[in-house]
């Protein structure tokens, strides 16, 4: 790095320059990413456990993220005064890496050790940053980024920092566990350790921000509460901010706790949830360039009326898993669940992300992105603290349906439904984001295009891929649909009704 640095804004940036920013923009996610791993998710989870904490202190770290997303309006203000989105992001994401940094000193520096209530009052802090610097360095990509090529460049920047998590997790995984079974004690200073190593990796990150280019952004010049209320007054953005935080409300009621359900009331061992997550992981990983292309060709909104109903179904599907008696049957579900979640979580995930940048205003995207982050955050907040208050309740009460087979000689009994616990959660979250998407078609997006045709080339791909790999005859006797969609789309375009959208073949997609 050059001992002397232009931190300034550029009025324009050439096409080289750009490049250049977008794979510093890739250096930055891989090495947040890797930071990420060792100091949240699953690991923290398993180390607030070891460390004691209660159901509503896990909530409590559950919904932290985003209960301090409001501190992105100081983010808002910091880029009016300054105009400098580059310094801002990298200055507040270097704060945001010291808590990170002192929760991993604490058990060298005093004999006292970690306790709940000092690594909670640390990632407070932490987050606090963090999101200054997102809010910030949202409106910074947003201009640095080529609009038509956003769906691609996010999915191949999520695909690689996936792939890293991925490797990191499973790895440090067989760690813990091997730690837990031969050294227990040693086991939360472990986990202080993954936190040094992680702030390590979120100091690098910062470097490679303060390399980045930074496009001169139009000046704002309307005080803090205009901006706050300009987003609600867009029609069509609002509409997409009730959508999302429906949505973010309904899943983190239930999927904050899935590993907490898994390490507590399956007993599963950390290495197996950590698997689980690292097979989600590879599922979304393989389906990301795909799912970019997509959202480049059809739309982001169509790619959410797709993948978002699958995900749905995974979340209604974990209620059932510790009913099966048998342990290979239970993880043969969960294997399932973790596919299909992960190549549906990647689509959504994405197509969420991508629709807000391309809704929100150019000049001031910075009050556009910052609001529906904010608003997207409380329900995503009071989502796990509601779960986690009633999760001792409902520990307590069970709902049974069972079926009885009775013959001469003998009483056999089926369980249908055995509802306790995280059960009832993972219950009325999949209801209430199914009751989510009634709201998506509120939502107007340019170059919206119909479901039923994305659906089409989806399987027509998906066919194509099946053809090449394993012959005509093996593909389309595997997969039948393919065939029927075929007809279908013929049907559909004999009647007109897709006559404005021509299904062609598309190289692209191969």
């Amino acid at each position: 790095m050059p001992l002397r640095m232009n931190l300034r804004p550029s009025k324009s940036l050439t096409k080289d320059q750009t490049e250049s920013g977008l794979k510093l923009v890739i250096a930055d996610g891989m090495s947040a990413e890797a930071m990420v791993v060792f100091t949240s998710g699953t690991f923290l989870t398993a180390m607030a456990i070891s460390l004691g904490a209660t159901n509503f202190q896990l909530g409590l770290f559950a919904a932290l993220p985003t209960f301090t997303t409001i501190f992105q309006l100081a983010a808002i203000w910091l880029v009016q005064r300054f105009n400098n989105r580059r310094v801002i992001t990298a200055l507040f994401n270097l704060l945001a890496r010291l808590p990170v940094i002192a929760i991993g000193l604490i058990p060298f520096l005093f004999t006292t050790g970690t306790s709940i209530e000092v690594l909670f009052l640390l990632l407070f802090f932490q987050h606090i940053f963090g999101d200054i610097a997102g809010a910030s360095w949202n409106a910074w990509v947003k201009d640095l980024v080529p609009e038509k090529q956003l769906g691609a460049f996010f999915s191949r920047r999520i695909r690689m920092a996936q792939t890293l998590n991925v490797t990191l997790s499973l790895a440090t995984a067989f760690c813990i566990d091997y730690i837990k079974a031969h050294y227990p004690a040693d086991e939360v200073i472990t986990y202080n350790i993954l936190f040094l190593i992680g702030g390590g990796f979120g100091l690098l990150s910062v470097g490679f921000l303060l390399r980045t280019p930074e496009p001169r952004a139009t000046p704002i010049n309307d005080r803090l509460l205009t901006l706050f209320i300009m987003p609600l007054r867009n029609k069509n953005f609002k509409n997409l901010l009730i959508f999302n935080s429906f949505w973010a409300f309904a899943l983190n009621l239930a999927t904050p706790f899935f590993s907490v359900y898994m390490l507590k009331t399956i007993g599963l061992p950390l290495s197996y949830v950590i698997s689980l997550g690292i097979l989600s992981q590879l599922s979304g990983i393989l389906s990301y360039k795909l799912w970019g292309l997509y959202t480049d060709r059809f739309s982001n909104k169509t790619i959410i009326s797709i993948s978002a109903p699958l995900y749905i179904v995974c979340i209604l599907l974990f209620a059932f898993t510790a009913m099966p008696s048998s342990e290979l049957f239970r993880l043969g579900l969960l294997v399932i669940i973790y596919l299909v979640s992960g190549w549906s979580a990647a689509g959504t995930n994405l197509a969420l992300s991508n629709i807000g940048l391309k809704l929100a205003s150019k000049n001031e995207a910075i009050a556009y992105l910052s609001v529906k982050n904010m608003f997207v955050a409380f329900f995503s907040t009071i989502a796990p603290l509601i779960g986690g208050l009633l999760a001792d309740f409902f520990a307590t009460h069970q709902f049974n349906w069972n079926m009885q087979f009775i013959s001469t000689n003998s009483v056999t009994n089926f369980t249908l439904v055995n509802l306790q616990g995280w059960n009832y959660f993972f219950i009325f979250g999949g209801l209430l984001a199914m009751l989510s998407l009634r709201f998506l078609g509120r939502v107007t997006e340019p170059g919206e295009t119909a479901k039923a045709r994305a659906v089409i080339h989806l399987r027509a791909n998906l066919r194509k891929k099946l053809r090449k790999q394993l012959g005509r005859e093996v593909a389309d006797r595997v997969y039948l649909p393919a065939i029927i969609a075929r007809r279908r789309s013929k049907k559909l375009l004999k009647q007109k009704r897709y006559s404005a959208f021509p299904v062609l073949p598309d190289k692209n997609l191969s």
